[in-house]
């Protein structure tokens, strides 16, 4: 008898197993189509609290999202073109740049040297190459950049998304069978996505701004495209700030020398510290509930599944599937491995 449980529950092991191999391959098949469509999810559940709060003056909901979507229009394509010189300018300069870091490494070699700490230049130089951060920020860009080419169709996709809203969680009861509206995990589930990416979009954009002010004082070169690049990495907890400060601390101690780039390191720090640890927690009344292991390598997964916008959507997405497990009772035990801590978890599950 208890052979027999032991195999049928090694069998569903292993058809669970199979059938989310199956799931990831068609997602990873599709994901031409699921990329611009996640995204318009995610703009339309960041601008339906802007919806909701003009329907308490109200204004009618057409109206409302007539006028979100315009501001959307306006802001994006004065944004494109602002970051699309930018980023000209920079793959332009991107040359000059890497030969200069790679100046400034070798007389930080000799300098070590002075310390009797010998180091090979050339060796050196081939494990760490300073033009990396660089690319890799220009890549992220660039990535997103075409992924944006859809945004006629992620554009109207929001639209009607942002008039259906209403509907969606009567629609979401009824198809799980709650036609009276009684499971409050369903309710809970929706209310979290949309409070965290509402709250997350809202301090993203505030630590966007305040690094793009803090590189304009400073005069340091397209500090518009940095201030993009904070922005979207700060969806990225942990290792996001660390990943948006590299290459803009790098063009810093090219351009105006290891004082000012100190600065700019120092700069960063607060920002990300203050809205971070501060504001955010703040507005959301709880941590992020995620392990910083976990972070990283969803940040793996989802950029393995969906490109550079799976990357800079890996958060929402693994939150998304946090609270999913957190609703439900066969999945907690999931959900409490993806935390960063005991207590709440166990107190969720209760």
């Amino acid at each position: 008898m208890n052979m027999e449980i032991k195999r049928s529950s090694s069998s569903k092991v292993l058809l669970t197993m199979a059938a989310l191999v199956i799931i990831l391959a068609g997602v990873k098949a599709a994901s031409t189509i699921l990329v611009p469509f996640l995204l318009s999810v995610f703009i339309a559940m960041a601008c339906n609290p802007l919806i909701n709060w003009a329907s308490r003056y109200r204004v009618p909901r057409w109206l409302s999202v007539i006028l979100v979507i315009l501001l959307i229009v306006i802001f994006g394509f004065m944004l494109a073109g602002l970051v699309g010189n930018s980023m000209n300018e920079f793959s332009q300069n991107l040359p000059v740049y890497k030969e200069q870091l790679a100046g400034e490494l070798n007389w930080l070699v000799g300098q070590l040297a002075n310390l009797n700490i010998h180091l090979d230049r050339t060796q050196l130089l081939s494990y760490l190459d300073p033009g990396l951060a660089m690319n890799m920020a220009s890549n992220l860009l660039s990535g997103v950049g075409a992924v944006m080419t859809n945004f006629l169709l992620i554009l109207l996709t929001v639209v009607f998304m942002l008039f259906e809203a209403e509907s969606v969680p009567r629609k979401v009861h009824i198809a799980l069978d709650d036609p009276a509206m009684k499971i409050q995990q369903i309710d809970r589930f929706l209310s979290s996505i949309k409070d965290y990416l509402a709250i997350k979009t809202l301090v993203s954009l505030g630590t966007g701004f305040l690094a793009g002010l803090m590189l304009y004082l400073l005069d340091v070169d397209h500090f518009l495209l940095w201030a993009v690049l904070a922005f979207l990495l700060n969806y990225i907890p942990n290792i996001g700030s660390i990943i948006a400060a590299v290459p803009a601390v790098l063009l810093a101690l090219v351009q105006l020398g290891p004082g000012t780039a100190g600065l700019v390191a120092i700069g960063y720090v607060v920002i990300n510290t203050l809205m971070g640890n501060v504001i955010e927690p703040r507005f959301m009344g709880r941590g992020l509930g995620l392990s910083t292991l976990v972070v990283f390598l969803s940040l793996i997964f989802w950029g393995w599944l969906l490109g550079t916008v799976g990357m800079l959507l890996s958060v929402p997405l693994t939150m998304i599937v946090k609270i999913a497990l957190e609703s439900t009772q066969g999945g907690r035990w999931f959900a409490l491995l993806l935390g960063d801590d005991v207590k709440p978890a166990v107190q969720n599950a209760d």
